[in-house]
């Protein structure tokens, strides 16, 4: 019996996935934010932040359940996204806020 190709994508399993804990207001509270697999990497991370897709970005995690390991990577995308502040024309306030927040830590 001949198998056919795979329609669906190889995403690799061995890897480190980013989540967001969002402030959605007193009403609301937070929540983890749903990100589609190919989305939750550091890249599109970076990115989702400087277009301000989050309300209030409170904590990020990072993972990697073949490696065995989790840790809060909310200090370490505020230093890189201060890093590459200089090169954003505008900033969305809840970037500006996350920053802020991040610092105090």
């Amino acid at each position: 019996m001949s198998h056919s190709p795979s329609l669906v994508p190889q995403i690799a399993t061995d890897r480190e996935v980013y989540l967001v804990l969002d402030d959605f207001g007193r009403r609301l509270g937070r929540a983890w934010c749903e990100t589609a697999e190919e989305d939750a990497n550091r890249a599109t991370l970076l990115r989702h932040l400087a277009e301000g897709q989050y309300l209030h970005p409170v904590r990020i995690v990072a993972f990697n359940t073949a490696e065995g390991w989790s840790r809060d990577a909310t200090a370490d995308v505020a230093d890189e996204l201060r890093r590459r502040f200089v090169e954003l024309e505008e900033t969305d306030p809840s970037l500006l806020e996350f920053l802020e927040r991040a610092a105090r830590h």
